[in-house]
């Protein structure tokens, strides 16, 4: 298990699924702010890439998020588009209603990033995030990922399009970020 202050990424478990499909995937609105397509329903006992991680896949790394105090799932976290070459990643993750606001994206992100740059050996991260997400940026920029652009009407979301915040960290810059906080 990768380790942060108050959470933890391990791998996903059987139990998880019903409640990560309840809490987060059945949700019609959390999941077309979150996800690039429309909102479909998953079926129980469905093989959806969001549920049920394929272990050999090169180009995504798929955790369980859970509260170390307890062992309590609180949500999922993912680097995906993995780029070997380029030695880059997006960072995505997503907390169950009952566990946002309490600080722990920033928490997901800093071990994202742990496991991304020492781990993976990558140079760079990637977050793609709505413009009106005040929850994800902060915790982006809590983490040294610096705003790179917006991305205007690019997302369609319930109904309108949206515009989307790029933001991205380098290692070197994550070094200096982690040098400073200690």
């Amino acid at each position: 298990m990768l380790r942060g202050n108050r959470i933890g990424l391990r791998a996903r478990h059987e139990d998880d699924i019903p409640v990560l499909r309840t809490e987060l995937y059945d949700d019609v609105v959390n999941s077309s702010r979150s996800e690039a397509g429309p909102w479909r329903p998953v079926a129980p006992g469905s093989d959806d890439p969001r549920l049920v991680v394929d272990d050999k896949s090169e180009g995504s790394v798929r955790y369980s998020v859970v509260e170390l105090e307890g062992g309590t799932l609180i949500g999922t976290a993912t680097l995906w588009g993995i780029d070997n070459h380029n030695r880059t990643a997006h960072i995505g993750l997503g907390l169950l209603p009952s566990s946002r606001g309490k600080g722990y994206g920033t928490d997901v992100v800093a071990t994202l990033c742990h496991y991304g740059f020492v781990v993976r050996g990558l140079h760079r991260l990637q977050i793609e995030t709505l413009a009106d997400n005040a929850a994800m940026l902060r915790s982006a920029e809590r983490n040294g990922f610096v705003r790179e652009g917006v991305l205007r009407s690019s997302a369609w979301v319930m109904g309108e399009f949206m515009d989307e915040v790029l933001l991205g960290l380098l290692v070197r810059d994550w070094k200096s970020v982690i040098d400073v906080d200690g």
